[in-house]
């Protein structure tokens, strides 16, 4: 049996909280009561609830990924484009999933950055069907593959 080190002890525990901080978000994001699209355009408030909170999920997982990294002993990425790339060759997460996880890591630079041509209806689509699921997909795919939790 290997031996557990106690810099690996201290990246799971650090893993384990940012895992609890990502379902306390899935949770509350889950709660609101984000209307029909043309609503949702007119609606300052909700669009930066929503946008919040899309911002918040994907600033959970990125850690989460390099932690993994990190404790599996990876190679280190060169840059956030390249996380998920890396837990995809390492068969942690599926191809597809690491496609639409660094997509939604820039939709987040977009809303991040405030980027002037961004169209509500492309954050509308992130936010109402895309992120949950995405997030939801990873937080199975981290607990069942690394036995975290």
């Amino acid at each position: 049996m290997e031996k557990i080190k106690k810099d690996d002890l201290t990246i799971k525990e650090r893993i384990d909280e940012k895992i609890e901080e990502l379902e306390k978000y899935l949770g509350e994001f889950q709660q609101i009561d984000i209307p029909e699209f043309e609503e949702y355009q007119n609606d300052f408030k909700i669009k930066a609830i929503c946008e919040r909170y899309f911002e918040k999920i994907i600033e959970v997982i990125i850690p989460i990924s390099l932690f993994l990294i990190r404790l599996r002993k990876f190679d280190s990425p060169e840059d956030e484009d390249h996380i998920f790339l890396i837990l995809s060759k390492n068969r942690i997460i599926s191809e597809d999933l690491a496609k639409r996880l660094k997509d939604a890591k820039d939709m987040r630079n977009i809303i991040v950055h405030n980027y002037p041509r961004v169209e509500d209806i492309i954050v509308y689509t992130a936010v109402t069907e895309e992120i949950f699921k995405d997030a939801q997909d990873f937080l199975e795919v981290i607990k069942k593959k690394v036995n975290l939790k």
